[in-house]
């Protein structure tokens, strides 16, 4: 590995602290730059939007920063810009995120405007007014771009009556109906410290980083915050699902085929990434790129990817091609699907996918937000501290039988969603 263990983060290094109301700290100490990120997130997402009012959840993140009970909008933005400073928030499926950075001398101001934001945001009328606005413009966007409207058919298809189905900014005709009073009952209710986990790395002890969050957020309490609800399973397609998406006016189609994959804590997951390495993503994307668009000179771009989380994330192929061509390029990537789970992939193909993984991990981690980003997600994803320190052992000891064997679990070529959208 090109980076020394002691440049990983593991349990030597991550510490980790539970406060009393909840709150999870996770820290790392850098004092080779003056800066700090900060990076987090609630447990408060989508899943717990009204089919009414789908988009509750991420209106309500984009609408945190508008004004508190301590700044109005201007306030926030010009205290932040004076010192260097950003805070971001934005709305997902299972939580809401927020991102930040400072530098250490800073660090206080930005963790009360962080908590100040969480606990007592005001949703301006004017300011609301002007989001609906804005999210009304993205979704008539999203609606002329091939592209979006392809992933949100394929998601329609694999994920039937399942949460994954419904898209987290929702549609115009359900923002339209979200109410200054809706966001604020949704705030009182679903916001709160249980579950909340923040990461801090930078120029900072990690001790005192966690007196820091316990002093602006230890006091913070809901006592009737819910719990995320339960993740229904996903059914697994039993006949290749193909729907198309007329757009007027373009000269580009979107495909997208593919199927549910693994959740990120899978015990197949790693063998699975590196299978999709081979599939869609090594070199000129892998064995898809090589087809499709270098040999048959029949797609703009063409790769597959692979995007585990909580739940099982979708595992698919993506190819941006002339609508003349869509249904040749169908036929290619399905067959490339067929053979990819027909017979092992080379030793070869495995081992340039495991070093190429092996590789760009230390990079990962070169900068804080890097490292604060991984030793968030082993958390989220219950991996293990020393997830790290074990990754290159890990990769190594995937064979391309287990790789062949995932891509059989998750992989049918009679069984595959395929969604397009285009003129």
């Amino acid at each position: 590995m090109s980076a020394s263990l002691q440049s990983i983060p593991g349990p030597d290094d991550i510490i980790r602290a539970n406060l009393p109301n909840g709150i999870t700290v996770l820290t790392r100490p850098n004092f080779n730059s003056p800066a700090v990120s900060i990076i987090g997130y609630l447990q408060v997402g989508s899943l717990f939007d009204p089919d009414e009012k789908l988009g509750l959840s991420d209106f309500t993140a984009s609408a945190l920063m508008r004004g508190t009970t301590g700044h109005n909008f201007q306030d926030l933005y010009n205290t932040l810009e004076s010192i260097g400073a950003s805070l971001t928030f934005s709305g997902a499926t299972h939580t809401t995120g927020f991102n930040g950075k400072t530098l250490a001398e800073d660090i206080d101001l930005v963790l009360n405007i962080l908590s100040d934001v969480l606990r007592h945001p005001t949703f301006p009328a004017k300011q609301i007014a002007q989001l609906r606005a804005q999210h009304l413009t993205s979704l008539a966007i999203r609606a002329q771009n091939t592209g979006e409207m392809a992933s949100l058919t394929f998601d329609k298809i694999v994920y039937k009556d399942h949460p994954y189905s419904r898209p987290e900014d929702g549609y115009p005709e359900t923002v339209k109906k979200i109410t200054r009073e809706d966001l604020v009952k949704f705030h009182q209710t679903h916001y709160g410290p249980s579950g909340l986990v923040i990461a801090i790395v930078g120029a900072i002890d990690s001790q005192l980083a966690i007196e820091k969050v316990a002093e602006t957020m230890g006091d913070w309490e809901n006592p009737d915050q819910p719990t995320p609800p339960n993740l229904p399973p996903v059914h697994p397609l039993t006949k290749v699902v193909k729907e198309k998406v007329n757009i007027l006016g373009k000269f580009q189609s979107n495909i997208i085929i593919g199927s549910s994959g693994p959740p990120r804590n899978s015990s197949d997951y790693l063998a699975a990434a590196l299978g999709n390495s081979v599939l869609g993503q090594f070199g000129m994307m892998g064995r898809i790129g090589e087809v499709v668009r270098e040999k048959a000179g029949l797609a703009y771009y063409a790769y597959s990817s692979l995007s585990g989380g909580v739940g099982p994330g979708p595992w698919s192929v993506t190819a941006g091609v002339n609508p003349a061509n869509v249904d040749k390029v169908n036929d290619l990537i399905r067959e490339e699907i067929r053979r990819f789970v027909s017979e092992p992939v080379s030793e070869e193909e495995l081992n340039d996918s495991r070093e190429s993984s092996i590789g760009m991990m230390p990079l990962a981690l070169e900068s804080n937000l890097g490292v604060a980003t991984a030793i968030l997600n082993i958390v989220r994803y219950n991996l293990g501290l020393d997830y790290y320190i074990k990754f290159e052992e890990m990769l190594r000891a995937i064979t391309v039988g287990q790789v062949l064997k995932t891509a059989q679990r998750y992989l049918d070529p009679d069984k595959l969603a395929i969604a397009i959208a285009g003129p």
